[in-house]
């Protein structure tokens, strides 16, 4: 696998460490830790090393629409093209990307979710506009820009609105991922407690639902989520 190919798919790696970060707080501290202490100077060589061999058109607007610089953008793409010829990734494509990251667990489901959060325009496919734009917000947006693509991926239906049973799916699905790296030191039950508490907080008026409104305040309320907004933040 190429260089630009790892990078590639580092990426999508990271945009679900970042968004476990951002539900589980500190829980998830060790896994994510190990994550970047291990990828970090991989990814700083192969951003050096790589020689750039394709410049996507429209390049210079996607640098001004996002926070990647030219560089970054190009090693981004040729990576996005080995892995995906076509130019676009599907959802089965998108598993198998998961999958391979989180051997010891099952990603489909959280790789459904994540893929209907990145296709954006429901085409049923995610272009490398969709991509890099996910991931600038993710990785360098501001601390509003993280927390609404968030709240996007949590709100499966598209009403506008996160209930209690959208959040579990996606914890649950959070939690079958990571596999043996999560469930020997918790109880089985431990997805439904967390999501009690989180659902709990976040429910400002108590009426079964959570609008972006009390989603932003009790968000930027918890000092653990704010914290693991940085986390990531200057990983590439």
């Amino acid at each position: 696998m190429s260089g630009c190919s790892k990078t590639c798919k580092l990426g999508f790696v990271k945009c679900a460490q970042t968004v476990f970060k951002l539900i589980t707080g500190t829980l998830s501290k060790d896994i994510a830790w190990w994550y970047y202490q291990y990828h970090r100077d991989k990814i700083e060589d192969e951003l050096e090393m790589t020689m750039v061999c394709h410049r996507p058109e429209g390049l210079e607007q996607l640098e001004a629409q996002t926070n990647f610089t030219k560089r970054e953008l190009q090693v981004l793409y040729r990576g996005f093209k080995n892995e995906c010829p076509s130019g676009v990734v599907n959802e089965e494509t998108f598993k198998q990307i998961y999958a391979q990251f989180f051997p010891h667990g099952d990603a489909s489901m959280y790789a459904h979710y994540l893929f209907h959060a990145f296709d954006t325009t429901q085409t049923g496919s995610v272009k490398f506009e969709d991509f890099v734009t996910a991931l600038s917000i993710l990785l360098r947006g501001t601390v509003h820009e993280k927390l609404r693509w968030t709240f996007n991926l949590y709100d499966i239906n598209k009403d506008g609105y996160i209930n209690k049973e959208e959040m579990m799916d996606i914890v649950k699905a959070i939690y079958d991922m990571m596999g043996k790296y999560t469930y020997p030191v918790l109880k089985e039950d431990t997805p439904r407690q967390h999501v009690d508490v989180f659902f709990q907080k976040m429910d400002k008026n108590k009426d079964g639902i959570v609008t972006l409104d009390e989603f932003l305040e009790s968000c930027q309320e918890d000092d653990n989520i704010m914290r693991s907004l940085q986390l990531f933040q200057n990983v590439m």
